[in-house]
């Protein structure tokens, strides 16, 4: 059995009926879209994907600060002048 991540989910074929309708029904939230009673993709809103997208290149570059901390040892200390 594979989790549901969303509140709300609906079938492809009431997915295909009306997009708009759905979009509305529901409110900002993420709609899993199921394909034979089973999670094929979610339905965010756009500004809920460019935030889990900040989050991840967020996630991203402090994993990068990180591992050249952990090299801080093998820096080469240099003078600005």
């Amino acid at each position: 059995m594979k989790r549901v991540l969303a509140d709300c989910s609906v079938s492809i074929s009431e997915l295909k009926k009306n997009p708009t309708a759905l979009l509305n029904e529901a409110n900002g939230a993420a709609v899993a879209i199921l394909n034979h009673n089973k999670p094929t993709a979610y339905l965010v809103p756009a500004e809920t994907y460019e935030w889990l997208m900040d989050m991840l290149d967020d996630y991203q570059l402090s994993q990068l600060v990180e591992r050249r901390r952990a090299g801080l040892a093998e820096a080469v200390e240099v003078s600005i002048k």
